[in-house]
């Protein structure tokens, strides 16, 4: 075994995950799927989505090479292979999305199915193992893509010193890095963008106006809805987090080199750590999802719950045997300053942080809450006093998590210095698979109840996919929630690499030339938010007025004597989400190398801070406002009491539109914003 022999547990954990997720794939499929009418509207969702990823990926294709063709241009020798690497990092990314999303749309039928011939417990069965799918490909295209960037790039260069890894380690992992990235936002704006602009329009047009139930095949926006369910919540979620894993790891790695060691051996250990922390995570997440099951009279919250804290528990016992073995009693840094339990501190940390993250977004944004309630309450005096509610939810939302991030950040580097930062940021993604297993079991539910809806299936059917579709609404602001937490840690450590890779060891805050530029990088996920959210309106826009124009001329569409024309809905959602990313993604990849090149490091140094701050700030505030304004409709609409106040269930219902581009398409792509400028400000300082 040589000096890096370490990577093949990484490599080993990878293909573990990918072949579970294809095991699971292979059960999803053989599950039973017998209604005619739910194979042809699941067809449709299918169709629609695939399509949807289809055109894309086409779309982003040349932007993708023209990276390509600058990193080609840019470097010579060796370094050449860094346009590999972020050609590897966007396939890997747009791969997992893809059969995320396929595997998706194939169970969510067979959810629907389960739910009338096996009850609460098959149905929960089909979802999850639907969703743990999209984890497990995240996770195994991660750890073998990242295996494959390390492995080769090292095996070119005769002999590996210090200087190699730094040399090889940061423009390697950072160019893969950027790869998913770039997939990332435009998966993230661009399914955010398609799902929104049908969700209001089915609202508005459908509840508010027609006064027809949510998933009503009459509405002709209801597949385009179901469709966009899958695009911005599987595809889009599973590359931001596809992004923030990769990003952790990379910059985690990146602090490794700038830790002191009395040996070149234990440099190799400090660098390889991240992997493996993650790689372990991956066989907790496997044993985890084992554990999710309910009985028919139990919750699936619970059952889920149980799934993720069983992971956690078993990837910290994991660490500490894997950190037992490889660190022993050796210590690191230049005066002896941390051992193994300081590094295993440092990973409990961020673990315990992504937990409370959780936790305090479940209570801002969870059904039966204070802040969801009031929220109910001001609905009573219309849709002002509701919008007001709820931006003042999400405002308050946004002091306990930047809390909690603070004191990650604190606690960790007190434990062991930067690297400890990049540890934590690890650890707090170390169940990453089980984690986004539950946040895509959400999208599958949610389509399950409209399948069941539209399919004409007994009301205990639509019961039983209600209850996994509550508290898919749980999980998705749980996971979003996570999703924040693990950007804002990996931000930092990939602020700090910057820093290094840069040489800056001092700067100074009173420097008029950063200042000015923490004010603009401040204000660029503001302009990024407000052009994701002026798309959103725009196509809905259009979509109402299509809905509105298929109900006058088709009189028979309310009557239910003809059929709806959902396929112009999917081509309208499809074509101004496809037009409408191109901006907010290229403000996000050209803001660094513009300030970068025209103002230099410490300029660019300053626009990372101030849009870091207030990006990890505003993505808080959009997603809970939104998460709350959602489950407040949801309350109503699940009270008749409450429903029977038809002003008090408009108002909800404006207030949930509101917040749909909030928490599923502005406020998570800021996740990736802030991530992406950071990637490419590494990717481009050799060059300042």
């Amino acid at each position: 075994m040589d000096q890096f022999s370490l990577l093949y547990l990484s490599l080993a954990c990878g293909l573990v995950a990918l072949l579970y997720a294809l095991y699971r794939t292979s059960w999803v499929k053989k599950q039973p799927l017998e209604n005619g009418e739910l194979t042809r509207i699941s067809g449709h969702i299918q169709e629609g989505a695939m399509a949807f990823l289809g055109r894309e990926f086409r779309a982003l294709i040349p932007v993708i090479l023209v990276v390509v063709v600058a990193l080609l241009l840019a470097n010579q020798g060796f370094m050449r292979f860094q346009a590999l690497a972020y050609l590897l990092g966007a396939c890997a990314s747009g791969l997992a999305g893809y059969i995320g999303m396929r595997v998706a749309t194939t169970a969510n039928a067979r959810t629907t199915e389960a739910a009338n011939k096996g009850g609460l417990n098959a149905a929960l069965s089909v979802a999850f193992a639907g969703g743990s799918v999209m984890g497990m490909t995240v996770v195994g295209l991660a750890l073998v893509g990242l295996f494959l960037i390390f492995f080769f790039s090292l095996r070119l260069v005769p002999e590996v010193s210090a200087e190699v890894l730094e040399a090889s380690i940061m423009p390697m992992g950072t160019a893969f890095s950027l790869g998913a990235s770039t997939v990332a936002l435009f998966s993230r704006v661009g399914g955010g963008i398609f799902t929104k602009a049908a969700d209001v329009a089915a609202d508005l047009v459908g509840k508010v106006e027609a006064g027809i139930p949510e998933d009503d095949p009459r509405n002709p926006a209801v597949i385009a809805d179901n469709v966009g369910d899958n695009v911005g919540d599987v595809a889009g979620m599973g590359a931001d987090l596809f992004e923030s894993y990769v990003g952790s790891i990379v910059g985690s790695m990146i602090l490794a080199l700038n830790v002191p060691t009395e040996t070149f051996e234990l440099k190799i250990i400090l660098l390889c750590l991240p992997l493996i922390i993650s790689a372990v995570g991956v066989l907790a997440s496997i044993i985890g999802s084992f554990m999710v099951r309910v009985k028919d009279d139990g919750h699936p919250q619970k059952a889920l719950n149980r799934g993720s804290f069983s992971a956690a528990i078993l990837a910290i016992i994991f660490v500490i045997v894997c950190f037992s073995l490889l660190v022993k009693d050796q210590t690191f840094g230049a005066n002896g300053e941390f051992a193994k339990w300081h590094l295993v501190g440092a990973t409990v940390v961020g673990l315990v942080a992504g937990v409370l993250v959780g936790q305090i977004t479940e209570y801002y944004t969870g059904v039966g809450h204070k802040p969801v309630n009031s929220i109910v309450k001001a609905s009573e005096t219309g849709a002002a006093t509701n919008i007001i509610s709820g931006i003042s939810v999400g405002m308050n939302s946004t002091f306990p998590v930047v809390l909690v991030i603070a004191a990650a950040v604190v606690g960790s580097f007190a434990i062991c210095g930067m690297y400890g930062i990049g540890i934590a940021s690890t650890g707090m993604l170390i169940t990453l698979g089980i984690q986004l297993a539950v946040d895509a079991y959400g999208p599958i539910a949610d389509n399950a109840g409209g399948l069941a809806e539209m399919a004409g299936f007994p009301e205990s059917v639509r019961n039983i996919t209600d209850k996994l579709d509550a508290v898919g609404n749980t999980t998705a602001a749980i996971g979003k929630g996570f999703a924040i937490g693990s950007a804002a840690l990996t931000s930092i450590i990939l602020f700090a690499s910057f820093e290094a890779a840069a040489g800056i060891s001092v700067a100074e805050i009173t420097n008029p030339h950063i200042l000015a530029f923490i004010f603009v990088g401040a204000v660029i996920p503001f302009l990024f938010s407000a052009l994701t959210m002026n798309a959103v309106g725009k196509s809905a826009f259009e979509m109402i007025n299509e809905v509105r124009r298929q109900f006058r001329e088709d009189k028979g569409i309310l009557e239910g004597t003809s059929q709806p024309d959902y396929k112009r809905c999917v081509d309208i959602s499809t074509k101004s989400a496809l037009k409408e990313m191109i901006l907010p993604a290229f403000i996000a990849l050209l803001a660094p190398v513009l300030v970068g090149f025209a103002g230099g490091k410490e300029m660019l140094l300053g626009l990372l801070a101030g849009a870091t701050l207030s990006g990890v700030c505003l993505s808080i505030f959009m997603s809970n406002a939104g998460g709350a304004w959602d489950n407040a409709k949801k309350t109503i609409e699940g009270d008749e009491k409450l429903k029977a106040n038809k002003d008090s269930h408009d108002a909800a219902v404006v207030g949930d539109t509101v917040g749909d581009p909030f928490k599923d398409t502005s406020g998570p792509s800021l996740n990736i914003l802030i991530k992406l400028m950071s990637m490419v400000s590494l990717v481009i300082v050799r060059f300042l």
